[in-house]
Parts: structure tokens; C-alpha cells; sequence
């Protein structure tokens, strides 16, 4: 079979992808990754077709709309923000998802596209199944995944949670107009194919482990939580001699890491620094598109004794190696943090990222989030030594990665494949 997975967003919304990719190719399906030409490298580099979509997420967070996200971070005022500058982006995503599925026998989509996705398998007329990171679906468990993890009681989660689908239906609608209207569909309202989904029970597979987040009970049938799916690995990669040396020369450091999140506060690096150094501990900084180096806008490395700056590290060679991360909460890097079975804190800063932080510190294997715009050295420093300084966050990130490494996503996956191009 010729399946094609289409995803957008940032390089977590993505890299889960190139495994599952290889999963099915492994299963004997021909895979094509259809997502930003930012990320040509990492799915060719995985063995797998790619095909470009439009948008560079990077410079998206470095434009004013961009810093305004990142100023509000989460919240109400922070989501309807989010979802107003959404609809820009939204119109350029319809354009490039016009001849996914041309060459295809069944799309799996990721959150970001399946709403738009949905009309472009079925101007093909070939199964489309959601493959989804995040649970968006209503439900009385949990609020909408944009305005964190408090929650407003069973009622109140369910009624905000169909505010929120709602609310992302009239954020697409316009865009997936455009595009029904170039694939020569009738003019359908989305939250009509919505409605249309969810009533012909729709498979959407989420990859993220039942024992981080339980699927609810109230989600209908077709909705599903089936385990992680991790990045693809690069066979022939070593890493540095001054990475190996680092970690042999002391204790475990502590990772910083920021992932695909864009460093807009000049000032961050030193108040890691300065944290750093009130903590007493030795640690790795990871640049990654954090940009904690020497840039245009005058962002400065951290550097100082115990310290060592690095690029792009495999997560799943790196982690295991620390003894705690503090990272900003993404999906992706919230699941190779899990998986390395080590303690975090978390810094959330928008979107979904304060729901896992809230999420880590409920499971007991993180403190309690600081939002990146409450951030100070004290703060840091204080949860730096707390995550190292009582073991019962190691020991439940241990436990948790155990029953995690139990789970088996790809299988759920290869089914559901196998199922809906054999009706």
C-alpha cells in the first residue's frame, strides 16, 4: 500500500512520524512524509519519500504575530491568539494539501492537518485515519489541551472542550472552503464534516502512552491511545569526543533543552547561567532552534565551568545519559524525556506545552511547571535541585518509562492501515 503521512508544525510535530514511517515500510508499505521543506533532511535521512508543504514554523515564531504568542503564552487569551493567527497560516497549509492523496491508498493525518486532510481523501476517494499527538477530542477527563491542565470539573471540561472544537472548526473553515472548492467539492461547512466524522466513527490513533494520559471513557468509539511513536534513528551516528568526554569527566549533568522553540528574550541564557551556577550543578545546553548561541538578535551562548553547549543530539542517545532535563514541555521532547525514564522541569511556553507540564508534575516525575514568562534564576535553580534532590521524581520516571517501553503504538497503527484499505 501507498501511504501517505501529512503532518505540520514544529520538528516534534514531525520526527514521530519517521518512525512510524518506518514501521510501515518495515511492514512492507511504500511511505511518504508530506511536511515543511524544513524538514526535507530528516525525513529523507530516515529512508522515507518526502513531499513539501508550505510554511517555515521557525521564522513563523520570530515575526511580531510570533513574539506576541510567546508574551501571552497559555491560557484563554493566549489560545484565542493562537487560533486567530492560525487562520493565516491555515489558508497557505490548504494550498500545499491540494494534491496530497493523489498518489496514495490511505492519508494518515496529524492533528494540525486533519481537518483539512479529511476533504483531500475524500476527493480521492481512499481512507483517511487521524494519527494524533495531542487529545482534542471533548472530553470530561481534562480541559482542551490550549488552556493547560486545570480542570473546570467533568461539565465544565466537556462544555469548554466543544468550545474548543468549535472554535478550531471556524479557524479552518475558510481554508478548507478554499481548498474543497480547488479539489471541485460541494461547499461543506467543516463542523458539518466534522460531524460527518465523528457519526461514520472516524479512527484517530493517539501516540502517546495510556499510562501518561488514559483514553477517557466518554470519547466515542474509533478515538484511541495507543503508545508513543519515537523518532527514527540515525545508524551512523557518534557523537562528538567532547560530548563523551563531558559526560565522563563528572556526575550527570543536567540538560537544557528548548527544542524547536525560538529563543525571543535576550536575556534567557544568563538567567540559565546564573541558575546553573546557583544550583551547583554541571549541565549541557542544547541550541537546537533555542538558539541559546550567538545570534542576530544578540541572543549570547550559556557558557561557564561544568558547562558544555551542543547542537543536535539524538534524544534517545543523550537522555539516558542525564541525570534531569529542563525543557519547555513539547510533545516530542516531553516523550524522549519519559522514555529516558529521568526527572524534568518544565518551562511550557505556548499551545499544548503547559498541558504536558501540568501533566508531568500530576505523574510525579517533574516539579511543578514555570511558565517561561514567570521565569527567574531563583526559580530555576530552586527546581533544579529539588528534581535532583529527592528521588522519588527519578524513581517514578524510572517506573513510568518501564510500563511505557511496554506499549506498542506501531502495531495499533499497522492494523488500523490494514483495516480501512480492506473494506
Amino acid at each position: 500500500m501507498r501511504v501517505e503521512i501529512v503532518t505540520a508544525g514544529s520538528r516534534g510535530d514531525v520526527a514521530p512520524y519517521t518512525g512510524l514511517g518506518q514501521a510501515l515500510r518495515a511492514a512492507g508499505h511504500r511511505v511518504t512524509v508530506t511536511t515543511h521543506g524544513t524538514f526535507d533532511a530528516l525525513v529523507t535521512g530516515s529512508g522515507l519519500a518526502f513531499r513539501p508543504l508550505p510554511g517555515d514554523p521557525y521564522a513563523a515564531q520570530l515575526t511580531p504575530g510570533g513574539r506576541r504568542l510567546h508574551r501571552l503564552g497559555g491560557g484563554l487569551r493566549g489560545t484565542a491568539e493562537f487560533v486567530r493567527q492560525g487562520r493565516r497560516y491555515l489558508d497557505d497549509l490548504a494550498t500545499g494539501l491540494v494534491d496530497v492523496g493523489a498518489d496514495a491508498d490511505v492519508l494518515l493525518l496529524a492533528t494540525t492537518t486533519a481537518p483539512l486532510g479529511y476533504s483531500a481523501a475524500q476527493r480521492h476517494g481512499i481512507p483517511s485515519i487521524g494519527v494524533f499527538l495531542q487529545p482534542v477530542a471533548p472530553t470530561g477527563d481534562f480541559p482542551p489541551v490550549l488552556l493547560g491542565d486545570r480542570s473546570f470539573g467533568s461539565a465544565g471540561n466537556r462544555a469548554l472542550g466543544r468550545g474548543a472544537e468549535a472554535a478550531s472548526a471556524r479557524a479552518y473553515d475558510h481554508s478548507s472552503r478554499r481548498l474543497r472548492h480547488r479539489l471541485g467539492l460541494p461547499p461543506v461547512p467543516l463542523a458539518a464534516l466534522l460531524r460527518q466524522a465523528r457519526r461514520s466513527g472516524w479512527p484517530v490513533l493517539h501516540g502517546f502512552s495510556p499510562s501518561v494520559l488514559p483514553r477517557p471513557a466518554d470519547w466515542r468509539p474509533g478515538l484511541e491511545v495507543v503508545g508513543y511513536w519515537w523518532p527514527a534513528t540515525d545508524p551512523h551516528w557518534t557523537p562528538p569526543p567532547e560530548l563523551t568526554g563531558f559526560l565522563d569527566a563528572g556526575p550527570p549533568p543536567v540538560l537544557i533543552t528548548f527544542g524547536s522553540m525560538a529563543v525571543l528574550d535576550a536575556s534567557l541564557p544568563t538567567l540559565i547561567g546564573t541558575a546553573l551556577r546557583r544550583a551547583g550543578v554541571r549541565a549541557i545546553v542544547q541550541a537546537g532552534w533555542g538558539g541559546l548561541r550567538v545570534s542576530d538578535d544578540g541572543v549570547r551562548p550559556v557558557s561557564g565551568d561544568g558547562v558544555l553547549a551542543v547542537g543536535d543530539v539524538p534524544h534517545d542517545w543523550l537522555l539516558p545519559r542525564v541525570a534531569a532535563v529542563v525543557h519547555h514541555a513539547g510533545a516530542g521532547t516531553t516523550a524522549a524525556g519519559l522514555r529516558a525514564g529521568v526527572p524534568a522541569v518544565t518551562v511550557p511556553l505556548i499551545a499544548d506545552q503547559p498541558f504536558w507540564a501540568a501533566r508531568l508534575a500530576r505523574l510525579g516525575v517533574a516539579t511543578e511547571p514555570l511558565p517561561a514568562r514567570r521565569l527567574t534564576a531563583d526559580r530555576l535553580a530552586d527546581a533544579i535541585r529539588a528534581v535532583l534532590d529527592r528521588p522519588t521524581y527519578a524513581e517514578r520516571a524510572r517506573h513510568l518509562a518501564a510500563r511505557i517501553a511496554a506499549d506498542d503504538g506501531y502495531a495499533a497503527v499497522l492494523r488500523a492501515v490494514d483495516r480501512v484499505t480492506r473494506r
